[in-house]
Protein backbone atom coordinates (compact mmCIF):
# COMPACT_ATOMS: atom_id res chain seq x y z
CA UNK A 1 0.00 0.00 0.00
CA UNK A 2 3.12 2.49 0.94
CA UNK A 3 4.74 2.25 -2.53
CA UNK A 4 0.77 2.68 -4.58
CA UNK A 5 0.40 5.55 -2.30
CA UNK A 6 3.63 6.97 -3.04
CA UNK A 7 3.25 6.04 -6.96
CA UNK A 8 0.04 8.19 -6.62
CA UNK A 9 1.85 11.03 -4.86
CA UNK A 10 4.18 11.27 -7.38
CA UNK A 11 2.75 10.14 -10.83
CA UNK A 12 0.50 12.45 -12.70
CA UNK A 13 -0.64 9.81 -15.00
CA UNK A 14 -1.93 7.57 -12.32
CA UNK A 15 -3.50 10.57 -10.85
CA UNK A 16 -5.62 11.38 -13.73
CA UNK A 17 -6.45 7.60 -14.48
CA UNK A 18 -8.10 7.67 -10.97
CA UNK A 19 -9.54 10.71 -10.99
CA UNK A 20 -11.57 9.47 -14.18
CA UNK A 21 -12.48 6.22 -12.62
CA UNK A 22 -13.80 8.28 -9.95
CA UNK A 23 -15.61 10.98 -12.02
CA UNK A 24 -16.81 8.46 -14.32
CA UNK A 25 -17.96 6.31 -11.53
CA UNK A 26 -20.29 8.84 -9.87
CA UNK A 27 -21.26 9.73 -13.09
CA UNK A 28 -22.63 6.59 -14.11
CA UNK A 29 -24.51 6.42 -10.32
CA UNK A 30 -26.23 9.84 -11.15
CA UNK A 31 -26.96 9.66 -14.65
CA UNK A 32 -27.94 5.48 -15.18
CA UNK A 33 -30.03 6.17 -17.92
CA UNK A 34 -27.54 7.73 -20.29
CA UNK A 35 -25.14 6.18 -22.70
CA UNK A 36 -21.93 4.98 -21.15
CA UNK A 37 -20.32 6.97 -23.46
CA UNK A 38 -21.56 10.15 -22.04
CA UNK A 39 -19.98 9.04 -18.77
CA UNK A 40 -17.22 8.25 -20.59
CA UNK A 41 -17.07 11.97 -21.87
CA UNK A 42 -17.89 13.76 -18.78
CA UNK A 43 -15.04 11.86 -17.24
CA UNK A 44 -12.67 12.96 -19.26
CA UNK A 45 -13.68 16.36 -19.42
CA UNK A 46 -13.93 16.43 -15.74
CA UNK A 47 -11.13 14.74 -15.38
CA UNK A 48 -9.04 17.34 -17.63
CA UNK A 49 -10.06 20.32 -16.05
CA UNK A 50 -8.91 18.58 -12.62
CA UNK A 51 -5.78 17.44 -13.92
CA UNK A 52 -4.82 21.17 -15.39
CA UNK A 53 -5.56 22.81 -11.99
CA UNK A 54 -3.38 19.52 -10.11
CA UNK A 55 -0.54 20.32 -13.02
CA UNK A 56 -0.72 23.93 -12.48
CA UNK A 57 -0.17 23.58 -8.48
CA UNK A 58 2.60 21.10 -9.28
CA UNK A 59 4.24 23.95 -11.22
CA UNK A 60 3.94 26.45 -8.81
CA UNK A 61 5.42 24.99 -6.06
CA UNK A 62 7.93 23.16 -8.06
CA UNK A 63 9.06 26.67 -9.13
CA UNK A 64 8.44 27.95 -5.40
CA UNK A 65 10.56 26.00 -3.91
CA UNK A 66 13.31 25.41 -6.74
CA UNK A 67 12.81 21.32 -7.70
CA UNK A 68 10.85 19.19 -10.01
CA UNK A 69 7.66 17.58 -9.50
CA UNK A 70 9.29 14.71 -8.24
CA UNK A 71 11.03 16.76 -5.69
CA UNK A 72 8.09 18.52 -4.47
CA UNK A 73 6.17 15.25 -3.51
CA UNK A 74 8.95 13.95 -1.72
CA UNK A 75 8.79 17.15 0.02
CA UNK A 76 5.81 17.16 0.56
CA UNK A 77 5.66 14.00 1.85
CA UNK A 78 8.46 14.40 4.67
CA UNK A 79 6.56 17.44 5.51
CA UNK A 80 3.61 15.12 6.26
CA UNK A 81 5.57 12.79 8.20
CA UNK A 82 7.95 15.72 10.00
CA UNK A 83 11.23 14.17 8.24
CA UNK A 84 13.83 16.93 8.24
CA UNK A 85 16.14 16.89 5.46
CA UNK A 86 19.54 16.67 6.58
CA UNK A 87 20.86 17.21 2.45
CA UNK A 88 21.45 21.46 2.96
CA UNK A 89 19.99 21.70 -0.83
CA UNK A 90 16.92 19.94 0.33
CA UNK A 91 16.65 22.07 3.40
CA UNK A 92 16.87 25.22 1.45
CA UNK A 93 14.43 23.96 -1.15
CA UNK A 94 11.95 23.03 1.41
CA UNK A 95 12.66 26.16 2.96
CA UNK A 96 11.10 27.94 0.87
CA UNK A 97 8.66 25.36 0.06
CA UNK A 98 7.11 25.70 3.33
CA UNK A 99 7.57 29.27 2.84
CA UNK A 100 5.65 29.66 0.21
CA UNK A 101 3.13 27.23 1.39
CA UNK A 102 2.39 28.97 4.82
CA UNK A 103 2.04 32.37 2.81
CA UNK A 104 -0.69 30.86 0.81
CA UNK A 105 -2.02 29.40 3.67
CA UNK A 106 -2.19 33.15 5.06
CA UNK A 107 -3.81 34.51 2.20
CA UNK A 108 -6.47 32.15 1.84
CA UNK A 109 -7.11 32.55 5.41
CA UNK A 110 -8.03 35.99 5.09
CA UNK A 111 -11.03 34.58 2.90
CA UNK A 112 -11.65 31.48 5.34
CA UNK A 113 -14.51 33.46 7.35
CA UNK A 114 -16.72 34.73 3.87
CA UNK A 115 -15.93 31.32 2.90
CA UNK A 116 -17.83 29.46 6.12
CA UNK A 117 -20.31 32.23 5.97
CA UNK A 118 -21.25 31.28 2.25
CA UNK A 119 -21.10 27.76 2.82
CA UNK A 120 -23.52 28.60 6.08
CA UNK A 121 -26.04 30.48 4.16
CA UNK A 122 -25.96 27.72 1.60
CA UNK A 123 -27.11 24.81 4.26
CA UNK A 124 -29.47 27.60 5.80
CA UNK A 125 -31.16 28.08 2.15
CA UNK A 126 -31.31 24.59 1.48
CA UNK A 127 -33.22 24.26 4.74
CA UNK A 128 -35.25 26.84 4.70
CA UNK A 129 -36.32 25.10 0.76
CA UNK A 130 -36.63 22.41 2.40
CA UNK A 131 -39.26 23.42 4.85
CA UNK A 132 -41.32 25.00 2.57
CA UNK A 133 -41.68 22.45 0.46
CA UNK A 134 -41.94 19.86 3.03
CA UNK A 135 -39.53 17.74 2.36
CA UNK A 136 -36.81 17.54 4.93
CA UNK A 137 -34.87 14.38 4.24
CA UNK A 138 -32.94 15.83 1.56
CA UNK A 139 -32.26 19.65 2.85
CA UNK A 140 -30.97 18.03 6.45
CA UNK A 141 -29.01 15.33 4.61
CA UNK A 142 -27.21 17.96 2.49
CA UNK A 143 -26.78 21.21 5.19
CA UNK A 144 -25.76 18.26 7.74
CA UNK A 145 -22.70 17.44 4.36
CA UNK A 146 -22.12 20.87 4.32
CA UNK A 147 -20.91 21.05 7.88
CA UNK A 148 -19.24 18.19 8.08
CA UNK A 149 -17.36 19.42 4.70
CA UNK A 150 -16.60 22.74 6.12
CA UNK A 151 -15.44 21.00 9.74
CA UNK A 152 -13.23 18.89 7.49
CA UNK A 153 -11.57 21.50 5.52
CA UNK A 154 -11.07 23.59 8.97
CA UNK A 155 -9.24 20.73 10.44
CA UNK A 156 -7.55 19.94 7.02
CA UNK A 157 -6.41 23.78 7.31
CA UNK A 158 -5.13 23.49 11.14
CA UNK A 159 -3.11 20.30 10.53
CA UNK A 160 -1.58 21.72 7.57
CA UNK A 161 -0.59 25.01 9.46
CA UNK A 162 0.48 22.62 11.99
CA UNK A 163 2.56 20.91 9.63
CA UNK A 164 4.35 23.68 8.24
CA UNK A 165 4.84 25.60 11.51
CA UNK A 166 6.64 22.69 13.09
CA UNK A 167 8.55 22.14 10.06
CA UNK A 168 9.55 25.87 9.95
CA UNK A 169 10.99 25.82 13.24
CA UNK A 170 12.68 22.41 12.37
CA UNK A 171 14.58 23.63 9.84
CA UNK A 172 15.42 27.26 11.41
CA UNK A 173 17.62 25.33 13.57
Amino acid sequence: MRAFKRWLDRSLVAQAALIFLLVTGVTALFRRNEHPAVWVIQGLFYSAIVIAFVAVQRRKAGRAAGTDARGVAELHRKIRHREVPRDPEERASMRRLVAAHLGQMERGGRWLPYWLGAMGLIAAGILVLGATTGSLIFPLVVGGGLIAFCCWAVWMRRRALDRCHYMRAALQN
